[in-house]
C-alpha cells in the first residue's frame, strides 16, 4: 500500500504522525527494492553514463544517509558501517570512482540493518520536533529511486534507439487528447507567491525541501502557455525540417554541444513506432534541444514563475489525484502516456499534464529564493546555485508520490538529456 497523504503535521496526535512516518518509510522502501529485484552484477556496479553513479552506489547512499541523519544525528548512535562513509557519502568519491561496490546481498543487508534500527528509534522519537528531517529523508530516497530508474533504463537500452517499448495496454493510447497540441492558454499578468508557505496544509514547510522556500512575491507579465507538453508528433516536424542541422534555431552553447555530441533525435525517441507515440510527450531532450524547438515554432520556454503560476490549483487537488490514475507517476505505467487526457488533473488556467509524465524544462537558472536557508546541510541544494543548472518542474512517470508536487524544483545542467524530461512552450 502506498500512503499518499500525510496527516495534519501540526496535530497533537503524535501517534497518528508516527504511524504516517512508519507507513511511508515502508512503502517508499518497497518501491526502491522492487526496482532492483533480479538486477545483474554489471548493472549494479557499472556506470551507464559519466553524469550518473552506478545503481549500487545509490542503494548504499540511501542507507548511509538514513544512518547519518536519523541514527547518528537524531538518535546519537555511533556509525555501524564506518568503512562505508567515504564510499557512500555524497561528497566522498567522484562518480567515476564509485564502481568498487559491495555485492547486492551486502547492500540489501546494509539497507535492512539501518532500517531496523531506524524503526526501533521511531517508536519513541520526538516526531513533533523532528518531522522535517524525517520528511526530507523520505524525499531523499524518492529522488535517488528515480535516478536508479533512469540509470537502469540507460543500461537496459544501450545500443538501442529508445527505451520505449510498445504503448502500454490500458493506458488510453488510442484516445485523442481533449485539446489540440498547438492550443495555448492565457496567463494574466499578476503578482503571486512563488514557493511554499509555512502554513499551506499538507504541503507545508515540514514537507518542502529547502530550495522550495521561503514563499515570496513575484510579478509575472501576461503570457501564453501551451496547454500540454510538446508531443512526439509535434517534435517530429522539427526533426523532419532539419532542426538538428539548422544553426538558426540553436543558442551558441547549444550549437557547440550539438557539434561535440552529434545527435538527430531525443534520447528516448520511438524510432520504429513514432505514430503510436504521437500523443506522448517528447522525452529525453536537454535544455538546448527544448529551446531550439521553441525557437522553431516561434515560442520560448516559460520561466519558473510563469510555469508555477500556470499550475495554480493543482496543489489543492494533489492529495485526491494521487489516489486515482489521473497522474502518470510512481512507475504506474513504466513509461510516458498520452497527454491531454486527464479530466481532473488540470490547472485553474487549463494546463494539462503539469504533474508526472515528464519533467519540464524552464528558462530559469536554479537559484535560491530570497531568504533561503539551507537544510539539512549546505551541500544539499546550495552547491548547485552555481549559474550552471536550469530548473525543471512537474515530475515524471518515475517520480515517487512523496516527491511530486507543483512546488518541487529539480535542477540539471543544460546538456543533460538522460532524465525523463520534456517541456512545454510559452510566448
Amino acid at each position: 500500500m502506498v500512503f499518499l497523504a500525510s496527516p495534519d503535521l501540526n496535530a497533537a496526535d503524535e501517534r497518528q504522525l508516527r504511524t504516517y512516518v512508519q507507513t511511508t518509510l515502508q512503502a517508499c522502501r518497497q518501491g526502491t527494492l522492487a526496482l532492483v529485484d533480479g538486477i545483474g552484477a554489471d548493472v549494479l556496479r557499472q556506470q551507464a553514463h559519466p553524469d550518473f553513479s552506478p545503481v549500487g552506489w545509490h542503494l548504499g547512499h540511501i542507507a548511509f544517509t538514513e544512518s547519518l541523519w536519523i541514527l547518528e544525528h537524531l538518535a546519537q548512535q555511533p556509525c555501524s558501517f564506518p568503512d562505508y562513509r567515504t564510499l557512500f557519502a555524497a561528497d566522498g568519491l567522484p562518480k567515476s570512482k564509485r564502481q568498487q561496490l559491495p555485492r547486492l546481498n551486502d547492500l540489501l543487508a546494509f539497507l535492512r540493518d539501518v532500517r531496523q534500527r531506524t524503526l526501533i528509534y521511531l517508536v519513541d522519537a520526538p516526531l513533533t520536533d523532528q518531522i522535517r528531517l524525517w520528511q526530507w529523508l523520505i524525499q531523499h530516497e524518492c529522488q535517488h529511486s528515480e535516478t536508479i530508474s533512469l540509470v537502469m533504463a540507460l543500461h537496459q537500452h544501450q545500443g538501442r534507439d529508445t527505451p520505449l517499448g510498445e504503448p502500454v495496454a490500458g493506458s488510453s493510447q488510442d484516445e485523442m487528447p481533449m485539446v489540440e497540441p498547438t492550443q495555448m492558454v492565457d496567463i494574466p499578468g499578476r503578482s503571486f507567491r512563488l514557493g511554499v508557505e509555512a502554513d499551506c496544509g499538507v504541503l507545508n514547510g515540514d514537507v518542502a525541501i529547502d530550495n522550495e522556500s521561503p514563499a515570496h512575491w513575484v510579478d509575472v507579465k501576461p503570457c501564453q502557455m501551451d496547454r500540454i507538453p510538446v508531443t512526439c508528433g509535434q517534435y517530429q516536424r522539427f526533426m523532419a525540417a532539419g532542426g538538428y542541422q539548422d544553426r538558426q534555431w540553436w543558442c551558441d552553447a547549444g550549437w557547440e554541444w550539438l557539434q561535440s555530441v552529434p545527435v538527430s533525435q531525443p534520447l528516448y525517441w520511438p524510432q520504429n513506432n513514432v505514430n503510436a507515440f504521437r500523443h506522448h510527450p517528447v522525452c529525453g531532450v536537454n535544455w538546448y534541444e527544448a529551446t531550439a524547438y521553441a525557437r522553431f515554432v516561434g515560442k520560448r520556454l516559460p520561466t519558473e514563475a510563469e510555469w508555477a503560476l500556470a499550475s495554480s490549483g493543482l496543489t489543492a487537488k494533489l492529495p485526491t489525484l494521487l489516489t486515482t490514475t489521473e497522474i502518470n507517476c510512481n512507475h504506474r505505467l513504466g513509461q510516458t502516456s498520452p497527454v491531454g487526457l486527464a479530466k481532473q488533473a488540470v490547472s485553474d488556467y487549463g494546463c494539462y499534464d503539469m504533474l508526472g509524465n515528464v519533467w519540464e524544462w524552464t528558462d530559469s537558472w536554479f537559484a535560491p529564493y530570497p531568504g533561503f536557508r539551507a537544510y539539512p546541510y549546505r551541500g544539499y541544494s546550495e552547491i548547485y546555485f552555481d549559474g550552471r543548472h536550469r530548473v525543471l518542474r512537474g515530475g515524471s512517470w518515475a517520480t515517487r508520490p512523496w516527491a511530486l508536487r507543483p512546488s518541487f524544483r529539480n535542477w540539471y545542467e543544460p546538456h543533460v538529456r538522460e532524465l525523463f524530461m520534456g517541456f512545454r512552450c510559452a510566448r
